[in-house]
């Protein structure tokens, strides 16, 4: 299947980089490499772009689009968590910018036998790396009601996740739940159909919370974000797409703790903490896709774009 990936914010997401010809940037999820390309065309024979992804489509993709680039281009089969070590695994101890769309893509989304849609029924899988043997099936069939209620309501913000776990556990004492199409139909059953009308897709929530729990895609944000930080030359931009609240309130809370310069409690007359300001906040709010953007690609509605700088 071609990958197919709208990029969501580009030009946005360029300006904002600032990229200098000569410098080293790192796109911790190339997907389709949209975002990718548009960086690679504006760099130099000495400048250097390193691709992550933990979707070995989207590597073979990336490698395929970027292949008239390859004295500049490496790429890195890897989560982005690993950004660090991955980049002085291959020599690269400073970089200049870094660029991370988060969630799954629209081809993750599209490609129906990988299980992370609702709309089109596929075994339960949802594994962004299909190297980890953990998978939608593992969260489903295995975790305890409490557990599934616990995620399904902080991953999915869903009113009716007490309902959902329940009839989860209830549905598989008679057999495992192994397609998605079996999932939705008993999150259907547990939201009472008074509840569905003029909402989303009763089954939206309760897919985004176990995707997220698979992947750990809330755990793995914050460390990339440190970790970048500390490798990134003065002037360096991170840049960071997100498309729901949850992943965006780690990313604007990490940014302001990054940008104090003192933690100290507030009765403290003097700093005792030393901790300095390592970057400054460029984008106070948001920058949101236009309105033009949002009627070509109804998917990049919910996306968010924040911004820092290295000081």
């Amino acid at each position: 299947m071609e990958f197919h990936h709208v990029s969501v914010l580009l030009n946005e997401c360029i300006d904002n980089l600032n990229i200098k010809p000569d410098g080293v940037y790192v796109d911790c999820t190339m997907g389709g490499a949209g975002h990718s390309k548009e960086i690679v065309k504006r760099l130099s024979d000495k400048g250097l772009f390193i691709g992550f992804d933990q979707d070995k489509n989207a590597i073979a993709t990336a490698k395929e689009r970027l292949s008239e680039y390859s004295d500049r281009v490496r790429f890195v089969h890897s989560n982005f968590e690993n950004i660090k070590e991955e980049l002085e695994k291959i020599g690269v101890n400073k970089i200049d910018g870094v660029l991370a769309d988060l969630g799954v893509s629209s081809h993750q989304l599209d490609e129906a036998d990988r299980g992370f849609s609702y709309m089109q029924d596929a075994p339960l899988d949802m594994r962004m790396d299909v190297r980890c043997d953990f998978s939608a099936y593992d969260v489903v069939n295995t975790y305890s009601e409490d557990e599934l209620h616990k995620i399904i309501k902080e991953y999915g913000e869903e009113n009716w996740s007490k309902r959902i776990a329940k009839f989860i556990v209830e549905e598989r004492k008679e057999k495992p739940i192994e397609t998605t199409g079996e999932l939705v139909e008993v999150i259907k059953k547990a939201i009472p159909k008074k509840a569905r009308i003029d909402g989303p897709h009763p089954a939206k929530r309760t897919f985004q919370a176990i995707r997220i729990e698979v992947n750990n895609e809330l755990g793995v944000i914050t460390k990339m974000i440190d970790d970048a930080v500390s490798i990134m030359n003065k002037g360096g931009r991170v840049c960071i797409i997100t498309f729901h609240s949850l992943e965006d309130r780690i990313v604007k809370n990490e940014f302001r703790d990054l940008a104090l310069d003192c933690v100290c409690p507030s009765h403290i007359p003097m700093c005792q903490c030393d901790k300095e300001s390592l970057v400054k906040v460029i984008t106070r709010k948001p920058i949101l896709p236009s309105d033009e953007e949002i009627e070509v690609n109804p998917r990049s509605r919910s996306a968010k774009l924040r911004v820092c700088e290295r000081i």
